[in-house]
C-alpha cells in the first residue's frame, strides 16, 4: 500500500471541514488513514425532527461520510468514489451532544468497494451503523480554489 503524504492529509482534511455541507451537518473528519476515517458531529436543536430526536437523515449522512473518507486514500491520484447505496440501522435515539463516528473500508477492488461505519455517543453507546458500496469514479476529486499536495509520498 502507498504511504499517504501527511500534508496532503492535513490539507484535504481542512478543505473538507470547511465545507458548506459539513458545516450544516456540524462535523468534522478527525483522523484519515488508509481505510479509515474518524469524525465527530456536534448534535444541537437544529438537527432535531418534529418529536425531538435527531432526524435519520443526519445520522445517515455522518455514516456515507465516515465511509466515503475511509476510502479515499485507498483511491489513485485523481480518483474518486461515490456511494451506489447506502444501507443504515438506527439502533438508539439521541437529542443533543458530541457523537463520533468510524468508518472503515472492508474491500476495494478495481471498481466498487464495501465500508462500513458507526456512530458512538460519549458513553460509548452504538446509535447507528451503516454499509455503503461505493463506485470508482476517476477524476471525481475534491473541489474548491486550493490546490493540495501530491495525494502520496
Amino acid at each position: 500500500m502507498r504511504e499517504a503524504n501527511p500534508e496532503y492529509v492535513r490539507s484535504v482534511i481542512g478543505l473538507a471541514n470547511a465545507c458548506p455541507y459539513f458545516r450544516l451537518i456540524s462535523m468534522s473528519i478527525t483522523d484519515l488513514k488508509a481505510s479509515s476515517a474518524e469524525m465527530e458531529a456536534e448534535f444541537t436543536q437544529k438537527h432535531l425532527q418534529a418529536f425531538g430526536y435527531v432526524h435519520g437523515g443526519v445520522f445517515a449522512s455522518i455514516i456515507d461520510t465516515a465511509i466515503y473518507w475511509a476510502a479515499h486514500l485507498n483511491l489513485d491520484e485523481g480518483d474518486g468514489v461515490t456511494s451506489v447505496d447506502l444501507k443504515v440501522n438506527y439502533l438508539a435515539p439521541a437529542r443533543s451532544g458530541k457523537v463520533f463516528a468510524r468508518g472503515v473500508m472492508i474491500k476495494m477492488g478495481k471498481t466498487l468497494g464495501l465500508g462500513e461505519a458507526e456512530i458512538k455517543d460519549r458513553d460509548g453507546r452504538i446509535l447507528a451503523h451503516g454499509t455503503s458500496t461505493l463506485m470508482i469514479v476517476p477524476g471525481y476529486v475534491p473541489s474548491g480554489n486550493q490546490a493540495l499536495p501530491p495525494k502520496f509520498r
